[in-house]
């Protein structure tokens, strides 16, 4: 029996209801399901999920503001969210990434990649888990405390989304070397992640800006991807 609780949020009870039946029939058994927005943060005062399944269009509180509150509360900022939506549009995308959303499934969707997503999604935020506290990246002026999900520069934390954290951090680990965009989405979303490399292009001009005058840290290697500069000692 997996031991994970799951907050399912969808209006359609028939999805509703079909997801909550594949993840028991997997072994899921500390599941939730309720129909809006307002009952999920409710919901989450008592039942603190390890996974959200979210639509992103409900009655009332929409999905994308209650990923937004959530993501925007300490106690919640680090519960992973799979966004469910009929939408497919590269902007949708964009923002519920933008706004925190660790994956992103349109709807119509197989049980099976319902469920390979959430065990992707599970794993690694089991993998992070792992890391200690004191397994720090520094470079220059730039540290990186995975274990904390920490980024400090010039001493100051950094504000950054869930994706903007991971992207930093799979650059600084190894400043020189180049990443395509497909590599990035592959090392921090996984393989089957649905996201355009338009995706990823935002995620960088939003990382650089949050850099400030060390965003050119962050180089654009024309055609292939991007690299974290080697030019300083770290």
């Amino acid at each position: 029996m997996a031991k994970e609780k799951i907050l399912i949020v969808e209006d359609e009870e028939d999805i509703r209801e079909l997801v909550k039946y594949n993840l028991e029939r997997e072994g899921f058994t500390e599941l939730r399901a309720v129909e809006t927005g307002e009952e999920a943060m409710t919901a989450i005062k008592t039942f603190i999920p390890d996974l959200i399944l979210l639509d992103l269009m409900l009655p009332g509180i929409d999905g994308l503001t209650v990923c937004r509150k959530l993501k925007n509360q300490e106690k919640t900022e680090n519960i992973p969210i799979i966004m469910l939506t009929a939408k497919s549009e590269e902007s949708d995308i964009v923002v519920g990434l933008e706004m925190g959303a660790d994956d992103y499934i349109t709807k119509p969707f197989s049980h099976k990649v319902l469920l390979a997503r959430v065990r992707s999604v599970l794993r690694r935020v089991q993998t992070k888990e792992k890391l200690e506290p004191g397994d720090v990246v520094r470079r220059g002026n730039l540290v990186i405390t995975p274990g904390k999900r920490e980024a400090l520069l010039d001493n100051q934390p950094l504000e950054l989304t869930f994706s903007e954290f991971e992207i930093l951090l799979l650059l600084a680990r190894r400043p020189g070397w180049v990443f395509t965009r497909n590599q990035i989405v592959n090392e921090v979303k996984g393989s089957d992640y649905p996201v355009t490399e338009r995706a990823i292009d935002v995620q960088i001009v939003g990382l650089r800006k949050k850099l400030g005058a060390d965003g050119k840290k962050i180089e654009t290697i024309r055609g292939v991807g991007y690299r974290f500069i080697n030019d300083f000692n770290g």
